[in-house]
């Protein structure tokens, strides 16, 4: 069947200059008031799927159809039923769809379902649309009237300037004047986002015979690539999946852009786990969660006593629990996840109700905790402050830091990462690396630093210092805590406060600049092995020489951190300069040398030639070849 229609454009026509894109629309209105005719007088496609759907002449599921305008733009068209006990069929239909078009009959005016789709376009934050008022040719008489009424039902709604277009598909009166209007009205649609990442909710799954599992969907976002991996969510599957083909307009290809109707043809996956209100998604990109803190934007108060009720999300229809904090402002729970961002839009529903209760704008995916009394309603307050588009400086603040991928997930908009020196940030956030850090939390972990290095060093005077592990567990035991990293390295963020508290690290520990433990009564017995090493570098001390200069296992080790000694282990210690002065030695024996002749040139015992070589070896000065020989490494 072709893509173009038959009424899309006449020979004599004027052609726009072309204005290349797609442009997804799904219709909206009563029942039989022309909706399917109207899709199928502009794609010359029947969109009503099933055979039930025509022989009643009833909508019932979603019905698709495309077509090319004239200039040059791909229009593809999601059309909905109109009768109440389908309601949720609607919602599914519309709520990917970034452009609504609302159908009115002329011969029948504004009806119930009217004023649901009405009410769930407004629910969820549908601007872009056009109303056309069908079958003209039926009641020519009252156009002038319903379109009174149709202004005046959609004051304060996304759709109260909307253009109106009067048609007949029986006639073909105004069909062109509609095809206009929808050049029009996709220009002024905000562009589609091609390297945003991907959430497809899903309307349908199926199986093709030789091809496997198939879902549809509207692509809003993003680019679905042929063999890429994506992440299939669902309420009965949550696994990574290969895109094995895709299809759009009823055409395969190799890559699909937004906005875009698409078939994706899935590798290995049933179709029966699979469930319209699943997502594909870009891998490792989504917030996936079950409770999420949101503002009322029409409907009901939220606080007016109903609790249980039904979200339409995409094309998922979820129950939820609502705590209301106060009129505007909610906390939702669902049951179960869902990949949701700040900025989505909600639309509830009231067990057993074919009417809209409220439209919910999403403020927060990852909302604290509320176990104190008084707790939900310093919550409401809270949210009350908070931008539509999200707060950085709110979640921040309560984290103290948070990595700069984890608000990209959450959906706010965050600075750039390419060009820090140019971020406009909000008062009291700074960028440190991958993160973004509340200055008055990093002044509280500054301090903590220098409180817990300085307490440390005066308890352990012989310690060369903090270790970093000890430090970054002492500042997650804090009040702000540190935070865990998910994907971001928290070195950077450590680093950062251990520099502003004026410490150093090195070899792994904390200390002030120019710090050296304190070997306290140890002193005098290192200074005497020092005297004698440097006498006779290849002679490593007994244990009871060791003891009898006071030198135990602690001490050895704050001096050789101290850099003053060096241990081979087995109690072996020398000078930190015996490895160079040896390797001065071997160099001149013919090689390749044995560990006896090594022994014999340095002059000293088996106990302590073995480690000192093993050392060498291990710095990579020699190697050994056999059990039996080693050379130096030229």
């Amino acid at each position: 069947m072709t893509d173009t229609p038959p009424n899309a454009a006449t020979p004599n026509a004027p052609v726009p200059p072309a204005a290349p894109g797609t442009f997804v629309i799904a219709t909206a209105g009563h029942v039989d008031h022309g909706k399917s005719t109207l899709v199928s007088s502009l794609t010359g496609m029947e969109p009503d799927r099933w055979a039930e759907e025509r022989k009643r002449g009833l909508t019932i599921d979603l019905g698709f159809a495309w077509t090319s305008l004239p200039s040059g733009r791909e229009l593809a068209f999601v059309d909905v039923p109109g009768h109440e006990k389908f309601l949720a069929n609607m919602l599914a239909g519309l709520g990917p769809a970034p452009i609504a078009c609302f159908v009115i009959a002329a011969d029948k005016g504004w009806q119930a379902q009217s004023s649901d789709h009405r009410d769930a376009i407004a629910a969820l934050g549908i601007t872009h649309g056009l109303v056309v008022i069908t079958r003209a040719d039926l009641a020519p008489d009252t156009i002038d009237a319903t379109e009174a009424e149709v202004r005046a039902q959609m004051r304060g709604t996304p759709l109260e300037t909307a253009p109106i277009v009067t048609v007949s598909a029986t006639t073909g009166e105004g069909l062109r004047e509609l095809i206009t209007v929808l050049d029009e009205v996709t220009d002024a649609a905000r562009a589609p986002d091609a390297s945003a990442r991907v959430r497809l909710w899903v309307d349908r799954a199926f199986t093709i015979r030789g091809a496997g599992t198939v879902v549809t969907g509207t692509l809003t976002a993003g680019q679905l690539r042929t063999g890429e991996t994506v992440r299939l969510h669902g309420e009965s599957i949550d696994r990574t999946v290969s895109v094995r083909g895709l299809q759009s307009r009823n055409s395969s290809t190799a890559e699909v852009v937004p906005q875009a109707r698409v078939a994706v043809n899935l590798r290995d996956v049933p179709a029966e786990e699979l469930h319209r209100g699943d997502a594909l998604l870009t891998p490792d990109a989504w917030p996936i969660v079950d409770v999420l803190d949101v503002r009322r934007t029409m409907g009901q108060p939220l606080d007016a006593g109903v609790v249980e009720l039904m979200a339409h999300i995409g094309t998922a229809a979820v129950p939820v629990r609502l705590r209301a904090f106060d009129a505007e402002h909610a906390r939702l729970t669902l049951a179960r996840p869902l990949p949701l961002q700040v900025g989505d839009r909600i639309v509830l529903r009231a067990p057993g109700s074919r009417n809209v209760f409220a439209g919910l704008l999403v403020l927060d995916v990852d909302p604290p905790e509320l176990s104190r009394r008084g707790d939900g309603a310093r919550r409401g307050r809270e949210l009350a402050e908070r931008p539509a588009t999200g707060d950085i400086l709110a979640e921040v603040a309560r984290r103290g830091a948070v990595e700069r991928s984890v608000l990209t997930r959450f959906g706010l908009p965050g600075p750039s990462r390419s060009v820090p020196e140019t971020e406009a940030l909000p008062d009291g956030v700074e960028a440190v690396d991958g993160w973004l850090v509340h200055a008055p939390g990093l002044a509280v972990w500054v301090e903590a630093a220098k409180t817990l290095v300085a307490r440390e060093l005066q308890a352990r005077p012989m310690a060369a210092g903090v270790p970093v592990k000890a430090l970054s567990e002492a500042l997650r035991r804090g009040s702000p805590p540190l935070p865990e990293a998910q994907n971001a390295d928290t070195r950077p963020l450590l680093t950062q406060i251990i520099a502003r508290a004026g410490l150093e690290t090195t070899d792994g520990m904390v200390r002030p600049p120019g710090h050296s433990a304190d070997l306290g009564a140890a002193e005098a017995g290192v200074a005497e092995l020092e005297r004698r090493l440097a006498a006779a570098p290849f002679s490593a001390p007994e244990a009871d020489v060791l003891r009898e200069l006071g030198l135990g296992a602690r001490e050895l080790a704050v001096a050789e951190r101290a850099g003053r000694l060096l241990r081979l282990g087995d109690g072996i210690v020398v000078s930190p300069r015996t490895p160079a002065q040896a390797m001065r030695i071997l160099a001149g024996l013919d090689q390749p040398f044995t560990t006896s002749q090594a022994r014999q040139a340095l002059d000293t015992t088996r106990r302590t030639v073995i480690p000192l070589l093993e050392h060498l070896d291990g710095r990579g000065w020699t190697r050994r070849i056999d059990t039996a020989h080693r050379e130096v490494v030229r």
